[in-house]
């Protein structure tokens, strides 16, 4: 047996697992940890092409089970995490989070497929959705303060649905050396995460709520989506003739 071959598979299964974690975590309110489980397979999702390319055994099979544990991970779980989240207040009008796993699934087939999207993407990749409704579920009930907020989180989780799979591209973290240049808009959004991330950590020690920490993933999204929005609406520079 070639070890070497196994090795990406099971980092994916490590995704997959995580995944799995947060699913029964959300089933039981326990949306901290879910989150945190949803980090976990992001980690493992970041390693596995990376290893099947260090290593070079990459396949077809690993392709497959990379989406299967994606759609886990970052489409069902963030999905049974929202609607146990608006349970309580929108009653079963929540199942309308589970949209957002199904149209997770189609962005990963539509990935797989889709030659465009080899050093970037079209449309939201699932990760940082998963992050962005995983992290806003952290959120105590206390700060749900005025009636519309729950019926506004499960208006935007249908705003996701159509991100995953617009016609908008995304850049990705694929650095191919480290010029400014080249990588100008990667690094910009990098120094707008890491203010974000300060002043949310910094707020949550001063509140003494650890939740506003948390919140660091959703604002950090925001700031990703609106970067990119920004980039696709700014008309293209003219080429000299």
């Amino acid at each position: 047996m070639n070890i070497k071959r196994i090795i990406p598979d099971s980092i994916t299964c490590c995704n997959l697992l995580c995944g799995c974690m947060a699913v029964f975590m959300a089933t039981q309110n326990a949306f901290l940890y879910a989150f945190l489980f949803i980090l976990g397979g992001a980690f493992f999702d970041f390693f596995d092409g990376m290893s099947a390319r260090l290593l070079k055994v990459p396949s077809a099979i690993g392709v497959q089970l990379d989406s299967l544990a994606d759609d886990i991970t970052f489409g069902l779980a963030p999905s049974m995490m929202l609607c146990c989240y608006l349970r309580p207040l929108v009653g079963w009008w929540c199942l309308l989070a589970f949209l957002m796993a199904a149209f997770s699934a189609l962005r990963l087939a539509k990935f797989n497929v889709d030659e465009r999207q080899k050093t970037s993407f079209i449309g939201l990749s699932t990760p940082p959705n998963a992050i962005f409704w995983g992290s806003l579920t952290c959120m105590p009930y206390a700060m749900l303060s005025a009636d519309w907020i729950p019926w506004a989180l499960l208006a935007m989780s249908l705003l996701s649905c159509y991100l995953l799979n617009a016609e908008i591209p995304f850049f990705s973290f694929k650095f191919h050396g480290f010029g400014w240049k080249e990588h100008s808009t990667q690094y910009l959004f990098l120094i707008g995460a890491v203010v974000l991330i300060a002043f949310c950590v910094v707020k949550a020690c001063v509140c003494k709520h650890i939740e506003l920490a948390v919140f660091a993933g959703a604002a950090c999204v925001l700031w990703y989506v609106a970067l990119n929005l920004l980039l696709f609406c700014m008309p293209a520079p003219k080429r000299e003739a």
